[in-house]
């Protein structure tokens, strides 16, 4: 059984997009369906690609809490992602301990020594049977979505490389090798990801790897948040190829048969399996805990506003939460423009109530909020990065945009206008991010072209106290970005 890409999404969401499901996902409701599962067979193992961090109760705890979460559901090995950096590696390193379960990574390493920073491979053990498990993060998960300040001092390899080190030092030791993986293409945060074709990123960097790798049998694959309804095998290796859609909505499930006399390994068959909320209860000892830990820190629960509608994330498009965070952070700073990235947002906002703790699931991170001074040149060739799409559409305030996504790369940002006018080229402009875009993250290189003033002030306490100071919120229209391929009128 594998996961990936779970992120701390503990309680179940609206499965609006579903014709069969009305709620999906929730870490209780996933245990028991795997318990299920557990029970259905004779021998299972449960493995995650990485990406168990992020989210209130995470940060509040810097992640010590997910640890004892997924010890007590009975993981067996967990991959790292990128989102465990997100306290820094240090932190990170002192909490490893507290996991029941090998963390893995083969190819981070510290910068001036050649030490990996995480075991490079665990071997797993049930009823004679022996599995090698190998994680490996892919270089631009690495380096494009971890914060520069979170891995200072450490350094990523081909992961192709390591892995196949590491597989060809345990591999007559062992019955089963797994490699579990975390490089696909940033996932689109966007919750009915499942029914939208859009945003399905694709495996690309798993497949590849699985047609360079020897003596390997699987890969469970993270960080596009893309599934595969049923496993790939690869033409050329047979390596059969497994990931979820990722924020716990979806078990995956891989069936094999292995001869520990003949060495042999065989695929018999594999799905995801819907975590429908209602059908599989939340497991009494996990929810338990996750009661126990909000009422440890009781401010999450503090209402701080009441919002009109739905507040929902687009990672392609313009979205109305992208426009009300991004009008918060340019009213603090008085900046032209506000901008952040699609994926920095990491939850939607249901009408009604809004507690602290949704706030800050809305935007878990260490970031602050920072103004970046550049010229309008610049300031066009930010949006025209944006419009390529690689980390998402940038969701912004102040602009009025006008874009051709049907366009090549590189042009199709056809106006800009900041303040009711055109850009100018050569003036100065201020815009309102998160340290992270403005240090050049999620691919934002042209932001050094710019000056960076960091305010120091926490871009979650800035949301919180935005929220708090409204009460009433409104969530806003949408329509500053404006795609004119979809607005073209088709002739016959």
């Amino acid at each position: 059984m594998h996961t990936n890409d779970i992120e701390s999404v503990y309680s179940p969401v609206e499965a609006f997009w579903s014709e069969s499901i009305t709620r999906i996902g929730g870490i209780p409701n996933l245990s028991t369906l795997i318990n299920e599962q557990r029970s259905q067979a004779d021998t299972t193992f449960l493995l995650d690609a990485g990406d168990i961090f992020t989210g209130s109760l995470a940060k509040q705890s810097s992640g010590k809490f997910v640890f004892d979460v997924y010890s007590e559901m009975g993981y067996d090995a967990v991959n790292i992602g990128n989102h465990e950096f997100e306290y820094g590696w240090k932190t990170f390193r002192d909490n490893m301990p507290r996991a029941r379960f090998p963390i893995l990574c083969a190819n981070i390493f510290y910068a001036d020594k050649n030490i990996p920073f995480a075991r490079p491979y665990a071997i797993l053990e049930k009823d004679g049977i022996r599995v090698a498990v190998i994680g490996a993060m892919g270089i631009d998960a690495f380096y494009n979505t971890i914060a520069k300040k979170n891995r200072e001092g450490l350094i990523v390899k081909d992961p192709a490389a390591a892995i196949q080190q590491w597989v060809d030092y345990v591999h007559d030791d062992v019955d089963v090798v797994v490699v579990l993986t975390h490089q696909n293409k940033s996932a689109p945060m966007q919750t009915d990801k499942q029914a939208d074709a859009e945003v399905q990123r694709g495996f690309d960097e798993d497949y590849a790897l699985a047609g360079k790798l020897k003596n390997v049998d699987m890969i469970f694959g993270g960080h596009s948040d893309n599934g595969l309804l049923k496993p790939v095998v690869h033409p050329d290796t047979g390596i059969v190829i497994g990931i979820t859609f990722g924020q716990g909505m979806h078990l995956g499930y891989t069936k094999f048969s292995v001869d520990t006399a003949a060495k042999t390994v065989v695929y018999n068959e594999g799905y995801l399996i819907p975590v429908d909320s209602d059908k599989y209860p939340a497991n009494p000892k996990i929810r338990n805990m996750l009661i126990a830990a909000e009422n440890s820190y009781p401010q999450l629960s503090q209402v701080v506003a009441h919002t009109d509608k739905f507040a929902y994330r687009r990672f392609y498009r313009e979205s109305n939460i992208g426009n009300l965070i991004t009008d918060m952070l340019k009213q603090e700073t008085n900046a032209n423009i506000a901008i952040i990235g699609s994926g920095n947002i990491r939850a939607d906002i249901n009408a009604g109530d809004v507690t602290v703790a949704q706030v800050m699931d809305v935007f878990p991170f260490t970031d602050t909020l920072a103004v970046v001074e550049i010229e309008g040149r610049h300031l066009k060739a930010l949006f025209e990065y944006s419009y390529s799409l690689s980390y998402g559409l940038a969701q912004a305030s102040g602009i009025d945009t006008q874009y051709d996504s049907k366009r090549k790369e590189g042009e199709r940002l056809m106006s800009i206008n900041v303040g009711g006018k055109p850009v100018d080229k050569d003036r100065i402009y201020r815009i309102a991010t998160n340290s992270f875009v403005a240090t050049g993250g999620d691919g934002y290189e042209v932001m050094k072209n710019g000056t960076v003033f960091d305010t120091g002030k926490s871009v979650t306490d800035i949301l919180i106290n935005a929220f708090r100071s409204r009460r009433s919120v409104k969530i806003p229209e949408i329509g500053h970005q404006v795609d004119v391929s979809e607005h073209l009128i088709k002739k016959d």
